[in-house]
């Protein structure tokens, strides 16, 4: 075959010549496209499945770990979350509305094809610098796509993040998390069985659009990629909630689940995929006839009918009998529904037009057998350059309240109500905490349970120590989950790193996995499920390691729900964990000096843990009143987010001998700002010494000046009003 057309397919000759080794001949065309998407970087995880193994990814709690479409975990009654987060990056950068829009449609069907029905989504977004040309039409384009998929589907918007970096000017990041609910006896797997059953094709007609998806998501970006725009599927949200409906509705029906054998989306690589790995997951093989698939669009070939990546699309196998039960149920939703194929002997996946033989080809190779690889590692030679950190170089400022002001206003801290209030939230009216806190909290109609939910990633902490960011990304994802009054239980995670074939990037790549892994241990939160996302480079330039960790939280009783703000005139303020100088890493480094350097703070899982332990006993102890996670910006953006929700004020008086910009705004890991009534400060401390976490007063909340020291002296409504508009101001929209 033409080296050309095999270099087109993104094939090395390695990998053409193991394809020629299984098939014993040349592939034809169709074939060589089908082993082009099923090894390519994003259904193969080629370069990431040696270090991916590293994860813990069992529990008492776990019912359903990585390897099917969504991960799943026990919360007791009969119910069980089903959860995952995914990437849709370089589509939103080449097609923003369509790239987010159809992102949020594929987590969709991820999770309710394992019949759970999805009740919330989450999204984590990272733009190039506010003031980059580009910057403003993604973020407008990226956040109306995710609104009007999501909206439409009746799925509320509770939560998320958005950075603002300059490693992302050419590459974005869009990573959507949906959250499931389903009864346990109403699971399903993507696994085909049943020698003689039927292969079904449900939803949408096949369209040309999204040819070579899966493939795109393998490479770097260049000056072409603009020209990849045909290579971005687009979305129907009205059909996917038809299609959402009619699965769950069969699937949790007594005769749909006698029917239904198997069932999973179309997603990357369309047909091609859903086929290959239910058959392998079975160790069965499948035959097609291509002319019995639904297309909206003439003259389709072979090739393009199994690489379209069109949208809303299921692909089931049922028992015999079955058919024209489940065509009917179809019907009635106005879908498609039409017998492709049927299950056989053997590993084979056998298509055909009619009866001409387009495709042969094995199963195992495709999946099981597609090529792993260690790649080379090397720390890269800048990295211990980029931690170097002289705090005596640092010049200590004469106005500390101006750099709070320009914390506050600075688009990665500022508020995003301008997002959110672009997103459903409340629909299903279950949302009990909205989005803008350090997680969201859904009840659980007809019990007194709730569920938690955040993401969380400091993609600078990770450049700057991978590792230590890796820890992080999962100990904050936790200590946001206990603000709320949730106990973590396990994690998603979607990587998201440049060009794996770099061996200074496979080094970020194994030390982020580590500390993930290091800190999903130690903290009891294990992997269940997730997505790699390699090649986020532009004319070289990698984005920052950026680890993006999803994690979900139970609470017993929802009404044990804690907000973040203040209560009321007169409680006391308490800091649990500890202060130190570490500024490297910082917002404050960043926004106010121009610097990204240092070494980010270290987590110690073991505090960690104590001061999770406290901040989640007294809540439920109803000893404390408010709780917010210290992160980004420090102690001083804590404190103010903590006024703003009642616009109330704070007094704090610190004696620790700190430079003033590390008191202020070091980003020291392991610490919460709670609030407590001065009656049940005693029992407080009590507790805090019985689980021997460091916990001082630091102040009292007061009606409305912000004071801390002698550094800073204002009213909250003038830190509040900078805040508010910040983003809409650094980004003109």
């Amino acid at each position: 075959m033409d080296k050309n057309i095999i270099k087109q397919h993104g094939l090395s000759d390695e990998e053409y010549k193991a394809i020629l080794k299984y098939l014993g001949r040349e592939p034809n065309l169709v074939e060589l496209g089908i082993f082009s998407v099923m090894w390519s970087e994003h259904c193969s995880y080629k370069s990431s499945r040696v270090h991916l193994k590293k994860f813990p990814t069992t529990g008492p709690q776990v019912i359903c770990g990585p390897g099917e479409n969504a991960g799943i975990v026990d919360i007791g009654d009969g119910q069980a979350i089903v959860f995952k987060m995914e990437s849709h990056n370089h589509p939103s950068f080449i097609e923003p509305y369509q790239g987010a829009a159809t992102g949020v449609g594929g987590i969709l069907r991820d999770v309710f094809t394992m019949g759970a029905r999805p009740i919330a989504l989450l999204d984590s977004l990272r733009f190039g610098a506010a003031n980059h040309a580009k910057t403003p039409q993604l973020v407008n384009g990226v956040v109306a796509g995710i609104a009007g998929y999501g909206n439409c589907m009746g799925i509320p918007t509770v939560g998320g993040e958005v950075y603002f970096d300059e490693s992302y000017n050419g590459n974005i990041l869009v990573n959507v998390m949906c959250v499931g609910l389903v009864k346990k006896h109403q699971i399903f797997r993507a696994k085909a069985s049943g020698v003689g059953n039927p292969v079904i094709y449900v939803g949408s007609k096949t369209g040309r659009d999204g040819i070579h998806g899966a493939t795109m998501a393998s490479d770097v970006f260049d000056e072409g990629s603009e020209e990849k725009r045909p290579t971005v599927q687009v979305g129907d949200p009205f059909t996917e909630k038809l299609l959402l409906e009619a699965c769950l509705e069969l699937m949790q029906s007594a005769q749909g689940r006698k029917d239904v054998v198997g069932i999973q989306d179309m997603g990357a690589a369309g047909l091609t995929s859903s086929s290959v790995e239910m058959a392998g997951r079975g160790g069965v093989g499948f035959e097609m006839d291509l002319a019995k698939v639904p297309l909206r669009e003439t003259g389709m070939t072979p090739y393009e009918i199994m690489l379209s990546e069109s949208q809303e699309r299921m692909l089931l196998v049922a028992k015999k009998g079955s058919e024209k039960r489940i065509k009917a149920f179809f019907e009635k939703w106005d879908l498609d529904s039409e017998v492709i194929g049927t299950v056989v002997k053997g590993g084979q996946l056998s298509l055909k037009v009619g009866d001409e033989l387009v495709a042969d080809l094995p199963t195992i190779p495709l999946t099981e057998k597609a090529p792993l690889y260690k790649r080379p590692i090397k720390k890269p030679a800048w990295q211990e350059k980029i931690q170097e950190l002289d705090l005596a170089t640092i010049p200590l400022l004469k106005d500390w309240q101006e750099p709070l002001l320009k914390l506050l206003a600075s688009p990665s801290l500022a508020s995003k109500q301008w997002v959110y209030r672009q997103f459903d939230h409340m629909v299903g009216i279950d949302t009990v905490m909205i989005p803008g806190g350090d997680a969201a909290v859904l009840r659980l109609k007809g019990t007194h349970k709730g569920i938690a939910m955040t993401t969380d990633c400091n993609s600078r902490y990770c450049y700057l120590d991978p590792f230590e960011g890796g820890k992080m990304a999962v100990a904050e994802a936790a200590r946001n989950l206990v603000c709320v009054g949730a106990k973590p239980l396990a994690a998603t995670d979607c990587l998201n790193f440049g060009n794996p074939e770099k061996p200074e990037i496979m080094w970020q790549f194994e030390q982020a996995v580590l500390g993930i892994a290091e800190a999903c241990r130690v903290l009891g939160t294990p992997i269940v499920s997730g997505n790699v996302s390699l090649y986020n480079e532009t004319k070289g330039e990698a984005i920052y390691p950026t680890p993006t960790i999803g994690m979900v939280g139970l609470l017993e009783n929802v009404e044990d729900h804690c907000q973040l703000g203040f209560q009321q005139e007169g409680d006391l303020v308490v800091l649990l964990g500890e202060l130190s100088e570490e500024l490297g890493g910082s917002e404050y480094l960043k926004v106010i000096h121009g610097l990204t350097r240092g070494l980010p703070p270290r987590v110690s899982l073991d505090l960690e843990k104590r001061v999770q332990q406290l901040c989640l006993a007294g809540i439920h102890a109803h000893l404390i009143g408010s709780a917010h996670d210290c992160s980004e910006g420090g102690l001083a953006v804590a404190l103010a987010e903590s006024c703003f929700p009642r616009e109330l004020g704070v007094e704090v008086q610190i004696g620790f001998p700190l430079r003033p910009d590390a008191l202020l705004f070091a980003e020291t890991a392991g610490r919460v700002v709670v609030s407590v009534k001065e009656r049940d400060l005693p029992a407080f401390l009590e507790m805090a010494r019985e689980v021997r976490c460091p916990a001082v007063v630091i102040g009292k909340v007061t009606r409305k000046n912000f004071v801390i020291n002698q550094l800073i002296q204002t009213t909250t409504q003038n830190l509040k009003q900078v805040w508010a508009r910040g983003f809409e101001t650094s980004l003109g929209v």
